[in-house]
């Protein structure tokens, strides 16, 4: 059992004059209206510090807490490698499973928390994220100079009009069959779509941000296929989203579909969440620049055998 939780909330214009109850039953829809009923009445929900209502009107600028009570969360796995570290970086192997940050049903089963406990006077911040199922390099700022300027990389790589290569990103996938070309580009826009319980989720629309990815094929098999692909942007979940886009989902992806989209009972009933693992998904190699020596960098961690090549010999 993790602490519990305190989510504070402070009151928009536009919610004055709604209930206790509609304004947390409309506005976080991950819980039924009669779950949040409950938590009401159990005082759980507090207006300026006091015990709410359900029926009581709120005021613009009132602070709100939901207390959360203490909760089991789901077994993750607790551990990480690092691949690299100095004074201003840290380099680690995520492995696949671990959430980074805390959210849903995760507080203290992350890899935030598990750095605070590493790091407890000075925490790494993540510079990037990696999906929960996704494993592989991840690269966090130790330094103030670091964060601001690899934060600057990846934004830079990520613009379509001043894109730079310093920050670059592969990774391994796995795809079912395909009569996909050795080489290929993907260029769907992923953007936020609605989404049950969620309010929305990122997905391929027309009204996203451009995004590209760059993808070759590294062996094929009858049942499945392996590739290696480039990121230049980094939009949530791109590489799951632009595979399914084009018709090839990830093995094992829970969420997204061909097309880039939800199953069509998901959008119903929203049971499908981008937390959810299953899928094979590897951040192999990161190429960047040291935002202190100024040289060009490549931490490499090796796939698990579900990503390598028949015969590949891997290196660390």
């Amino acid at each position: 059992m993790n602490q519990g939780w305190i989510y504070r909330d402070r009151v928009p214009p536009a919610a004055a004059g709604q209930s206790l109850l509609d304004y947390y039953a409309q506005r976080y829809r991950h819980s039924t209206r009669e779950e949040w009923r409950t938590r009401i009445a159990q005082g759980q929900i507090t207006i300026a510090g006091m015990p709410g209502h359900i029926d009581q009107p709120l005021q613009a600028g009132q602070p709100l807490a939901y207390h959360r009570a203490p909760w089991q969360e789901p077994t993750v796995p607790l551990h990480f490698d690092v691949l690299y570290e100095d004074d201003d970086l840290l380099a680690i192997a995520k492995p696949s499973g671990l959430p980074v940050l805390p959210g849903g049903q995760f507080l203290e089963n992350t890899l935030l928390h598990l750095l605070r406990q590493r790091y407890p006077h000075s925490p790494p911040t993540p510079v990037h994220r990696l999906g929960r199922g996704t494993s592989g390099v991840m690269l966090l700022a130790r330094s103030p100079l670091a964060r601001a300027d690899l934060s600057r990389q990846l934004r830079q790589a990520s613009d379509p009009q001043h894109r730079t290569t310093d920050f670059h990103k592969t990774y391994r996938a796995l795809i079912g069959p395909s009569d996909l070309p050795d080489t290929f580009a993907v260029t769907v826009p992923i953007g936020p779509v609605p989404y049950p319980g969620l309010r929305t989720i990122f997905a391929a629309t027309p009204a996203g941000k451009w995004a590209y990815s760059q993808g070759r094929v590294l062996q094929r098999q009858a049942h499945q296929t392996l590739l290696e692909v480039n990121i230049a942007t980094g939009r949530p979940h791109q590489i799951r989203i632009h595979l399914a886009a084009i018709g090839y989902p990830l093995l094992g992806d829970p969420l997204y579909t061909p097309g880039g989209h939800p199953p069509k009972a998901a959008t119903a009933t929203g049971s499908a969440v981008p937390s959810d693992i299953g899928y094979h998904l590897h951040a192999h190699r990161l190429r960047f620049i040291h935002p202190h020596q100024q040289t060009t960098m490549q931490i490499i961690c090796p796939p698990p055998p579900r990503l390598q090549k028949l015969n590949e010999v891997t290196v660390q």
